[in-house]
């Protein structure tokens, strides 16, 4: 197995146990919602600090359910992946295409250098 193989492993391990850590170790137990987001537990310290507290601003868009909230940030979380994955394959084949030309030049007659 290689180095890189090895690395590759131990991460996604790694991403394995983040992700199923949590659930095993009962840590959301007694919770009404174990696992919300940031946002959701600021909103309940804010009502618990302050009940008359009036945000400065709304939504633009209030989904109708949690699971079309859930949707849509899956989405959002995809497209930016996709947009990462472009950037750094277009990057890895301007690299190699600039490797393969250095690496053929040095092996090609200089076609201004022939006689005629």
């Amino acid at each position: 197995m290689t180095r890189n193989a090895k690395i590759n492993t131990l991460l996604l391990l790694l991403v394995a146990a983040l992700a199923v850590l949590p659930i095993a170790l009962g840590l959301g137990e007694g919770k009404e919602e174990p696992f919300t987001g940031a946002d959701a537990q600021a909103e309940t310290a804010i009502t618990e600090l302050k009940p008359d507290y009036e945000p400065w601003f709304s939504p633009l868009y209030e989904p109708p359910s949690g699971e079309v909230e859930s949707a849509l940030f899956a989405l959002q979380a995809a497209l930016g992946a996709g947009v990462l994955a472009y950037y750094f394959g277009v990057r890895r084949g301007r690299r190699q295409g600039e490797a393969a030309v250095a690496a053929g030049a040095g092996h090609e007659d200089d076609p201004n250098s022939r006689d005629a």
